[in-house]
């Protein structure tokens, strides 16, 4: 296995895992990041990001398995367990119509670093606005949320089609601005991102499916491994840091990264590829 190579297959797995549930996009980052280390061609880019992305939904359904067993153990007589699902099932669903209807076209205009570092700096905004605002609180538990609360975030989670939205912190602000308290926003999309990104991910990995061979094996291994051990620091560390913190110092890394990139792009610094 070539070492560079090898490096770069940390580096992203590292960037999904990190960027995944924090409200700075994955996408986004993953977008840049590929661009400038030049990570294999497109195609096979795409599977590879595809295969570490799985890796980081693995360490959520790790994180939470306990919540996870309990609710497929009581599908059969808990009315709770049910409610958790039926909540899953309508935050899952706006996505999935929006993003079959629209997938390709915003794939095609926007999956480049200068539309993603404009968004990087909208969402930003959109974030200190948020924490400008009061937070009046309805629902301090996850297991307190309606199907109408859901409906909302999932709404909210159509929004990171967009990439450099980011899928956590559409779901996350869009809760907050919905009546829920920082702990059950996180959480609800921690448990959100399961049926989302595993869905999207094995559905885009059956269409690149000619893209799959034994060269790229072993990148894919390092991938998905690193993305799981740094997504679970990510998401350990997440919960941690809201029971204290706002989400403010997000908003100004992505103003901050986004006007980077913008800078670099007009300057001529860096070459952006698409």
């Amino acid at each position: 296995m070539d070492l560079v190579m090898l490096i770069k297959a940390v580096i992203l797995g590292l960037v999904e895992g990190i960027t995944e549930f924090l409200p700075i996009s994955s996408t986004g980052h993953l977008i840049i990041a590929g661009s400038l280390l030049d990570f294999l061609d497109e195609q096979k880019r795409d599977v590879f990001v595809i295969v570490i992305q799985l890796g980081a939904i693995l360490a959520v359904c790790w994180e939470y398995r306990r919540r996870l067993t309990d609710v497929v153990a009581g599908l059969g007589s808990d009315p709770q367990s049910w409610k958790f699902v039926t909540n899953l099932l309508v935050a899952f669903l706006p996505a999935v119509v929006l993003g079959l209807t629209f997938g390709k076209v915003i794939k095609a205009n926007l999956f480049s670093p200068v539309p993603v570092a404009t968004a990087f700096i909208v969402g930003g905004l959109v974030i200190l606005w948020a924490e400008r605002r009061r937070h009046p609180i309805r629902v301090r538990e996850v297991d307190e949320m309606t199907w109408v609360d859901a409906l909302k975030i999932g709404l909210a989670q159509c929004f990171a089609l967009i990439p450099g939205t980011s899928r956590s912190g559409a779901t996350i602000i869009g809760g907050l601005f919905f009546g829920l308290s920082r702990k059950a926003a996180t959480e609800f999309s921690f448990f959100l991102a399961i049926p989302t990104l595993t869905a999207a991910s094995l559905y885009d990995l059956y269409k690149n499916r000619a893209l799959l061979d034994g060269d790229m094996s072993g990148l894919m291994a390092v991938g998905f491994v690193v993305s799981f051990l740094s997504a679970l620091v990510a998401v350990r560390g997440l919960i941690r840091y809201i029971s204290r913190h706002d989400f403010t110092v997000f908003a100004w890394y992505r103003i901050a990264f986004g006007l980077v990139v913008l800078a670099t792009a007009w300057s001529g610094l860096v070459s952006w590829s698409a």
